[in-house]
């Protein structure tokens, strides 16, 4: 008993802390949407564009009304409870804002200039708003089409100097971030499985965040994986998004489809006498997820290998590369970016991973292809940043790009 009252004693505490973290992160999260509504708010109906009098209450209910909401649809469409409907239109509507403060912000300093100038006269405010409004119209309705459009294929040679001439021209499809979701994208899903199939690929990759949901919730989006076909083999690694809907059942569900699931593994493929080591690791979040047995382990995704042969190493975020480029891969092929998917978001992703598409070198040996991702997470927009199906065609010998 005497043991038991210290623990009493700081549960209180403990308590008490949790509830002051939990304030403090719905404050920052209020502020940070406050901050996305200032500028539409000001450039739409406060800066002087002189509407009717309903205009700039009711846009500035509105607006008010999506700070209170959107929290509490994002809890209850991507917490516990998992609501399609709600996430759908928190995920949404925070896409629409998004675009809506890029173009408020870029109008707003447009005005300022304008007003520099003596241009546009008393109604300047009237027509920037007008601007700004038709603009961000246009790029969302662009934008969802080609969120939801199948990707177009992007080619792309790689030369590997390890790579024997029985695997030259190998042809690798690589697919990243299908993110099947709240939205149902069953049939993008068989369109996107017919496009990879029409490429005749040798090596099929799903470089991870597969989808937002547990396999049974998201079972009829994923299905037409199965009907993907290769050469040589289909692999697919975890992303971040699998650690928060069972991870594990992912890895499971994959195998059922007929692709290799390379949990800290790798599979070898042949071709005239010439061998390729496939690799793939968990994501970089799997550690910190608390699932027994999940890590980024690269010793143990090459463990047994021949040291003598090429390694392609599936990793599903770019920032993985300085582990590869110390253990000497030769080409480590990632997702998580999304080119940013609604621009210029590219920008934040820059200050946490070292490429946000396309492909670069790192070290001497390793190169490093970045995919735009093949669906999208959350706002079902794509604004400057297209996705896209990978066909990388491995060609042996030769030199890497350039720096």
């Amino acid at each position: 008993m005497a043991e038991a009252r210290p623990e009493t004693a700081q549960a209180p505490g403990r308590s008490a802390g949790r509830r002051g973290s939990v304030i403090r992160r719905l404050a920052v999260a209020v502020l940070v949407l406050v901050v996305l509504c200032l500028p539409p708010w000001w450039t739409l109906f406060a800066s002087g564009a002189d509407w009717p009098f309903p205009v700039l209450p009711a846009g500035t209910v509105v607006l008010a009304a999506w700070v209170v909401a959107f929290p509490l649809l994002m809890v209850a469409g991507h917490g516990p409870r998992r609501s399609d409907r709600a996430a759908r239109i928190a995920d949404t509507s925070l896409g629409m804002v998004w675009v809506l403060f890029t173009w408020s912000v870029l109008g707003g300093l447009a005005d300022l200039v304008l007003t520099g100038l003596d241009v546009g006269g008393t109604g300047r405010a009237r027509i920037v708003a007008v601007a700004v409004a038709a603009v961000t119209a246009g790029l969302l309705g662009w934008g969802h089409h080609e969120a939801m459009r199948v990707p177009r294929v992007k080619r792309l040679d790689v030369h590997v100097p390890r790579l024997g001439d029985g695997l030259d021209g190998t042809r690798v499809v690589v697919l990243a971030d299908t993110h099947y979701g709240p939205i149902d994208r069953a049939a993008w899903s068989a369109r996107v499985a017919e496009a990879v199939n029409a490429l005749d690929a040798d090596v099929v990759v799903h470089a991870g965040d597969i989808a937002d949901g547990t396999p049974a919730q998201r079972r009829e989006q994923a299905a037409p994986l199965g009907t993907i076909r290769s050469r040589l083999a289909k692999v697919y690694v975890t992303g971040n998004h699998e650690y928060s809907g069972e991870a594990q059942g992912w890895l499971d569900r994959m195998a059922d489809l007929g692709w290799e699931p390379l949990h800290n593994r790798h599979v070898v493929v042949e071709r005239g006498g010439d061998a390729l080591v496939l690799a793939g690791v968990d994501d970089v979040t799997a550690e910190s997820s608390g699932l027994a047995g999940h890590r980024a382990n690269l010793l143990g995704a090459l463990a047994g290998a021949d040291p003598d042969h090429p390694v392609l190493l599936v990793a599903h975020q770019p920032k993985y590369v300085p582990q590869a480029a110390a253990a000497g891969i030769d080409l480590q092929i990632s997702g998580h970016t999304h080119g940013g998917q609604i621009w210029p978001f590219n920008f934040l992703v820059r200050l946490d991973q070292p490429v946000v598409h396309g492909l670069s070198r790192h070290g001497e040996r390793t190169q490093l292809y970045t995919s735009r991702g093949t669906g999208f997470w959350g706002p079902p927009f794509r604004v400057f940043a297209p996705s896209e199906i990978t066909l990388l065609t491995l060609r042996s010998g030769g030199t890497r790009p350039a720096a």
